[in-house]
């Protein structure tokens, strides 16, 4: 699909803008069908725009949040994308949403990703925001290069629902929703920042499909138009 490419001066503006946006995207979600839904990336990224949107005014109690991805790790650990959202996103008038975490408490995380396949099922799809971030190496969510359930995650014939990821840039082993869960989203956005992303973004335009990038393929199969919101 096509792609739009907003730039800003600053994370600052960026975050102010597309909090705004996102914001609006949920309100008209809850005027239409009673309920929104939203699925953010954790990271360093995000923490200015968790911040702004926060304190958006619309029916938060109606909206529902949850996770792109997941570190199998628990909520305590600093490494955690719920611990993230919890002490930035989950305040102020976002605070009666409801939160859906990626993580179970149990040994495995195939057994993790089979548990919350179940309770991201009772979430209103197709989501009405996605919003993805994007590492030095093209991945996004937990497509990571070289992923060993990479193909699994990017089919866009594969179920709607949460599958475990392992690759050598991922660290932790991850827990990520299936790109068929996400393409469809009313609102896709990708949100980058940094000087250094910008010629990663621009290889994976110009590749496309056909590109080794994860982040190019997610682009150009999704069935939605992705908003690139993206700061030095």
């Amino acid at each position: 699909m096509a792609h739009h490419f907003n730039t800003f001066a600053n994370g600052a503006d960026l975050a102010e803008a597309l909090a705004t946006r996102v914001a609006t995207q949920l309100a008209e979600g809850v005027a239409a069908r009673g309920e929104a839904s939203i699925a953010v990336s954790g990271g360093s990224t995000p923490k200015a725009l968790f911040k702004a949107l926060s304190v958006k005014d619309i029916a938060w109690s109606k909206v529902v949040i949850t996770l792109v991805d997941e570190r199998f790790v628990p909520p305590e650990n600093d490494r955690s994308n719920h611990a993230l959202v919890s002490s930035l996103l989950l305040q102020d008038k976002a605070a009666s949403a409801k939160f859906v975490p990626l993580y179970h408490a149990v040994a495995d995380a195939e057994d993790a990703a089979f548990l919350t396949s179940g309770d991201v099922r009772r979430i209103s799809q197709p989501f009405d925001v996605v919003i993805l971030g994007m590492g030095g190496d093209g991945h996004t969510a937990s497509f990571f290069p070289g992923g060993n359930n990479l193909e699994r995650a990017l089919s866009m014939r594969g179920p709607r629902g949460v599958i475990t990821m392992e690759a050598s840039g991922a660290g932790e082993t991850r827990l990520t929703f299936t790109f068929s869960a996400l393409q469809d989203a009313r609102l896709l956005v990708l949100h980058i920042e940094g000087e250094a992303k910008k010629p990663v973004i621009e290889t994976a335009l110009a590749q496309g499909a056909a590109g080794p990038l994860p982040i190019a393929r997610v682009i150009a199969n999704a069935s939605a138009d992705t908003e690139i919101y993206w700061a030095p």
